[in-house]
């Protein structure tokens, strides 16, 4: 699907208030509200829009703890890397996970409410998946950006 400039400004508006409205869009790109109505739909309907979240502030559910964890396997076959993806995607905990090349095999990026709590997870939950050779964790001390818009130009 090409994308032409409206498209991609309707985009832009949209990651940075997916709760604009139609009325708005349609205000700051000089088109009719039923022209963005049909252009939001037509991305929608492509995939190019696959969904809208809220975005939770962590500190305020109590999830300030975030840490990347960097995974190796014991072994590279297609059957454990199966198993470790099917198991590791029901984890509350990990926001994504990454197959990853160099020195480790996978890249987690995990959230808890503390150091306590990453113990725990890693005792409890993480260790025990299947095929898991080593981890390092690499704990975040404050975050220097951070975003969910994906760049457009």
């Amino acid at each position: 699907m090409k994308l032409d400039q409206k498209d991609l400004q309707i985009l832009k508006h949209l990651q940075q208030d997916s709760k604009m409205t139609n009325k708005e869009i349609s205000n700051k790109l000089k088109l009719s509200v039923t022209a963005i109505f049909e252009r939001i739909k037509r991305l929608e309907r492509e995939g190019v829009i696959s969904k809208y979240v809220a975005l939770v502030s962590p500190d305020k559910v109590e999830k300030n703890f975030m840490v990347f964890c960097q995974i190796k396997l014991i072994q590279h076959s297609r059957s454990y890397l199966t198993k470790f993806e099917s198991e590791v995607t029901r984890l509350s905990e990990v926001l994504e996970c990454y197959h990853v090349s160099g020195e480790y095999d996978y890249i987690l990026k995990v959230i808890v409410k503390d150091m306590e709590a990453y113990r725990e997870f890693m005792v409890t939950k993480l260790t025990n998946l299947d095929h898991i050779g080593s981890t390092q964790s690499t704990f975040i001390i404050s975050p220097v950006k951070s975003t969910t818009a994906v760049p457009l130009q």
